[in-house]
């Protein structure tokens, strides 16, 4: 397990304190209309951090073709299960390397917050070489009191309760977060660490990366459309 990340629950947990069987079970809210709306239809998505497939099942139905990438075997496992237009392949995206490059490379569920700098960066490295100089990088931040309005809870049309308990400061503006979901039938947690970044903070670590800000493409600025800087 990776430091500061624990998960608890029934089945496998990941290195970072995911459950492979309760991300099966989680549903994509508007994330694929938001990546819909800003993409050309039917491109090829390089989708960063796919998890058990929560994003990537509705962009197939959409008519995407996807190429997921986990750390994850077990997560993985179930992406390939969707069969049809998506490719799997195994590895760290901070080091990420196959020597081609796509109209479309993702990242999502907040992992541009890594608490680890050097794996932050490494991940925005990985977009920016993927990327094909006209493309774009999809990124999804925190909400601006993702770390503050706590505790809170939500409960998902799908019968389930997300809940935020706590962002407790570990050092280096990072801090460790725990979660919990409740289902009827099962209880997870998920704990790790990530680091709240203002927009300007934000902005600044892509141009780091060779990437800048063309749009923010939701009201409150958690979907970004960045690309290459040439």
């Amino acid at each position: 397990m990776r430091e500061g990340h624990e998960g608890t629950g029934p089945g496998a947990i990941t290195p970072d304190g995911c459950a492979v069987e309760l991300y099966t079970r989680l549903v994509a809210g508007d994330e694929p209309d938001v990546i819909a709306g800003a993409v050309p239809a039917g491109a090829h998505i390089l989708e960063l951090g796919s998890g058990a497939g929560r994003v990537t099942r509705p962009l197939l139905e959409r008519g995407f073709r996807v190429t997921a990438v986990d750390e994850s075997a077990e997560m993985l496992e179930k992406v390939a299960e969707l069969g049809g237009r998506v490719r799997t392949i195994r590895s760290p995206i901070e080091k990420l390397d196959l020597g081609e490059r796509f109209e479309v490379v993702m990242l999502a569920s907040f992992l541009v917050h890594e608490g680890d700098p050097a794996v932050r960066r490494g991940m925005l490295r990985a977009c920016r070489s993927h990327v094909t100089d006209g493309g774009c990088v999809l990124i999804q931040r925190e909400g601006a009191d993702y770390h503050t309005n706590l505790p809170r809870e939500r409960v998902d049309p799908a019968g389930y309760t997300v809940r935020i308990l706590s962002a407790e400061p570990v050092g280096g503006g990072v801090n460790e977060v725990r979660a919990e979901y409740v289902f009827p039938d099962a209880v997870w947690t998920q704990t790790f660490r990530a680091q709240p970044l203002t927009k300007e903070e934000f902005e600044r670590t892509l141009e780091e990366a060779g990437l800048r800000v063309e749009e923010y493409l939701t009201e409150d600025g958690t979907w970004v459309r960045a690309v290459p800087v040439l």
